[in-house]
């Protein structure tokens, strides 16, 4: 009698059972706020309390998540300490905007973000990544979660920017890992609601690295402001033209075209590079899957040379990758504040609370999920995504201000995964143990190390 394998259970923080001191909390958050959270936060639908910044809500029923994020979402504003970690980094970009200059960067990119254009980058993705996959010709050990982030800015330099980013692809891999581990930490100070100008000692190491991304942006839209002078009729209808032509006195200004850039150079690649790792990992992990997964790639690129046609025709591969985003949601924590305090189902809300909706814990809910910690695509799997609640499952986010570029991030792994898993097998070694770490981004530490052996 055949028997099914027991699910692969990926590498995680197991859950608290007691509650830490008031300075072990501060080193946990610094170090990774996923080891922060308690057994109970995985099996209540909310919790209230008083922390040391102040009232506290962690919001795990789908119910309150959808009042939050859409319902009454015009009394939630980005929470102060998310923006104490990322505005530095990304100042008015679409990530951390607010009000009117928000509603101006959203309304001037989303027209590159439809279907129609969407489409039209599949092409382009799938030319680089093409060429990306001509590293792994001659086999050995590679890391994954470094050649993912090389990838996507691969694929983000040559359909939003016509491969005119300023800047080596290789220096720029490096100074993102840079960049998330300095400035993209919490700081004590953040959780304390300490206000701005007082120095956060641990992101001073970071200025070097922010320079380097502020320099490349400048450089990049100085070479597309020449181009747009000696040949206008020439150049490409990208992202960067688009927001360049949105500059103006009632449209972006100066300073929110380079934050939009920087927002989409340094967090719109990183999502999708790091959600492709877990990935390839998962599925490492578990070979049954991959089996599947492979048989699915090599049946549909014999008949379907389309790769607009990828995504809906790849439901297994696609259910990996969308495993892999709940177990490894790339945007870890959502985090909202009550302008005014307000009641919902007998749960009090007080202003200036701290509203944390955090797909690292509802992905992982003991109420929401069965088996939530193993690797099981099947639960994407087309008769069964119905069951899954919209508001228990948010990689992109939900609500007004979800993620802009979903069906791009989307349509371009499945792009990325098709061909890599088509002619490369990836397999675990002794050096893979990967340990998920919270930096803006949930990021293997140590890296993916694994074996690259050709399928041809």
């Amino acid at each position: 009698m055949d028997t099914k394998p027991a699910p692969f259970v990926p590498p995680a923080p197991k859950p608290r059972t007691q509650p830490p001191s008031t300075l072990e909390m501060m080193r946990i958050v610094y170090r990774n706020p996923l080891e922060l959270w308690g057994e109970h936060t995985y099996n209540e639908p909310w919790i209230s309390v008083t922390g040391i910044g102040g009232p506290l809500v962690i919001a795990n029923d789908p119910g309150l998540i959808r009042h939050v994020l859409i319902d009454n979402a015009k009394n939630y504003k980005m929470a102060t300490v998310r923006q104490l970690i990322l505005r530095p980094i990304l100042r008015d970009g679409l990530l951390t905007a607010e009000g009117e200059v928000w509603k101006r960067s959203r309304k001037a990119m989303a027209p590159m973000f439809t279907p129609r254009h969407i489409f039209g980058f599949a092409e382009p993705m799938l030319k680089r990544t093409l060429e990306f996959v001509a590293r792994y010709k001659a086999g050995g050990t590679s890391d994954i979660a470094h050649d993912m982030t090389l990838l996507t800015y691969d694929i983000l330099a040559e359909t939003l920017f016509s491969g005119e980013i300023a800047g080596e692809p290789g220096s720029f891999a490096k100074e993102i890992d840079r960049l998330f581990e300095t400035m993209g930490r919490v700081d004590p100070l953040d959780l304390l609601r300490a206000p701005e100008w007082l120095p956060r000692f641990t992101r001073i190491r970071g200025r070097k690295t922010m320079a380097y991304f502020r320099d490349i942006v400048a450089n990049t839209v100085k070479l597309r402001e020449e181009r747009l002078k000696r040949d206008p009729d020439r150049v490409p209808q990208d992202f960067l033209t688009l927001l360049l032509k949105a500059e103006g006195p009632d449209g972006l200004t100066r300073a929110e075209v380079e934050d939009n850039i920087i927002t989409f150079i340094g967090a719109g690649h990183e999502t999708t590079a790091r959600a492709l790792g877990w990935t390839i990992y998962c599925l490492a992990e578990a070979p049954w899957e991959r089996d599947k997964v492979e048989r699915e790639i090599d049946a549909v690129l014999a008949s379907e040379p389309d790769p607009t046609k990828w995504l809906d025709a790849m439901p297994l591969t696609r259910a990996a990758f969308e495993e892999a985003l709940r177990l490894y949601p790339p945007a870890p924590s959502i985090n909202r504040e009550p302008i005014e305090p307000e009641t919902w189902n007998g749960l009090y809300i007080p202003k200036y609370a701290a509203v944390l909706v955090m797909p690292w814990v509802v992905h992982r809910h003991r109420k929401l999920w069965d088996r939530p910690d193993a690797f099981m695509p099947e639960r994407f799997h087309p008769e069964n995504r119905d069951q899954i609640d919209r508001f228990q499952y948010l990689p992109f986010g939900a609500g007004p201000r979800v993620c802009i570029g979903a069906s791009f991030a989307m349509q371009e792994a499945i792009i990325a995964l098709a061909i890599l898993l088509s002619r490369f097998r990836f397999d675990v070694t002794a050096e893979t143990r990967p340990w998920p770490v919270q930096k803006l981004t949930t990021q293997p530490q140590g890296g993916l190390p694994m074996q690259v052996s050709s399928r041809c």
